[in-house]
């Protein structure tokens, strides 16, 4: 796999001859926290005489799971043969990726663009798009997002796009696809895979500048301004919880195909969740943040900052929904949060909070965790995974 940016892990330490790795929990009471060390070579899994996690290991690193470790308190597993049952899966079709946990689809990641609802004669095929997750499913199976809303029809469950932007001197609109200045495309699954900690994929997609014309004024040929890596993984944890959940990370990476691309201050733009339709409406949607924000009518409450937000609702009659939670080392961090007063519709919008730009050779990475529940939101619990997700322990190998 990859390299990537360890959400999960707050140093990897190497170590060849090691016989064992310590977990410090830290600041923070651990329960069901996913970690992540390197593997000294021919290691092939590890436990612990007193707690058996669960362990998948790629390329010598692994990841396994730790269950109630208290705050201050330390864990030492030993090395040994280790085998693990997928848990988590990924299942790779045309068209799209099906991530479920323990027998249960968690979520859909959208490949090719996909087809405008039939009974919709509003929609264009300008709003056609791939490159998003569609739908999200609760541990009850209920959908806790929606696709191509009516009255804002390039809402697509989960997604990323940016609004308001300067590239070579013109200001395509890669968020608001039925202007015609931008648009996001797929472009290749890099890779797809199942085990027993995390499933997830990997895929590529561009944000295509539509603005460009001739001497003549004649529109040219689309011309990529970002090239935009997806890293998702879905955890086996949480089905075992009082109130069940599902956890998923997205790790979204922009970097340019030209030149710059600027993101001047604006209200919205980045990853975006759109609700489902049952929450449509000034008072159907149940909203909470980390600041205890709870009233969505004081116009679009574009200054509100906040580490999570959690969107939610009744579906055929149950309560049900999911929460956002923001990484720390984010851009603007903690990022500016745009709600809409009456749409279930929210953003973690960073160009609220200043200006921004995308250079050539400095990547552009957001990191975004998400938490999938039935039932009313608790504050309490989501703070707690927000700090286990922003502060993970410390692991030390030996």
């Amino acid at each position: 796999m990859k390299a990537t940016f360890l959400l999960l892990l707050a140093g990897v330490v190497a170590a060849c001859a090691a016989e064992s790795i310590t977990v410090e929990a830290g600041d923070f009471d651990r329960d069901e926290t996913v970690v992540e060390c390197q593997l000294p070579i021919g290691v092939s899994g590890l436990y612990s005489p007193d707690d058996h996690p669960l362990v998948q290991h790629d390329g010598g690193k692994a990841w396994f799971v730790v269950r109630d470790l208290k705050r201050g308190e330390k864990r030492t597993y030993t090395f040994a043969k280790a085998n693990g049952s997928r848990s988590v899966n990924a299942e790779a079709k045309p068209g799209t990726v099906t991530l479920s946990a323990f027998g249960k689809t968690v979520l859909v990641y959208r490949t090719e663009k996909t087809e405008l609802p039939k009974d919709r004669p509003d929609l264009k095929p300008i709003f056609q798009r791939g490159g998003y997750i569609h739908p999200v499913l609760s541990p009850g199976g209920l959908q806790v997002t929606d696709d191509y809303p009516s009255n804002h029809k390039h809402h697509h469950g989960i997604w990323f796009a940016w609004t308001h932007t300067e590239f070579e001197g013109r200001k395509p609109d890669f968020w608001n696809m039925g202007d015609g200045k931008g648009t996001v495309e797929f472009r290749s699954l890099d890779q797809s895979w199942s085990g027993p900690v995390h499933a997830g994929f990997i895929s590529q997609h561009r944000q295509m500048d539509l603005t460009e014309k001739g001497a003549d004024g004649t529109p040219l040929k689309p011309k990529t301004a970002l090239l935009e890596t997806w890293n998702v993984k879905l955890y086996a944890i949480g089905h075992e919880a009082k109130q069940p959940y599902f956890v998923f990370d997205m790790e979204i990476t922009d970097t340019c195909a030209h030149g710059p691309v600027k993101l001047p201050k604006y209200r919205y733009g980045g990853i975006g969740v759109r609700g489902n339709w049952a929450w449509n409406g000034a008072g159907k949607l149940n909203f909470l943040n980390s600041t205890g924000t709870t009233d969505r009518s004081k116009g679009d409450n574009n200054e509100t900052v906040g580490t999570w937000a959690h969107l939610g609702g009744r579906v055929d009659g149950t309560l049900t929904g999911l929460a956002i939670l923001g990484h720390p080392a984010n851009a603007n961090a903690p990022q500016p949060q745009r709600i809409h007063p009456t749409e279930p519709f929210f953003n973690f919008a960073p160009q609220q909070a200043g200006a921004l730009e995308i250079a050539p050779g400095k990547p552009f990475v957001a990191r975004y965790r998400f938490i999938v529940a039935d039932g009313a939101p608790d504050k309490a619990e989501l703070d707690r995974l927000w700090n286990d997700y922003a502060h993970p322990p410390k692991v030390v190998v030996k």
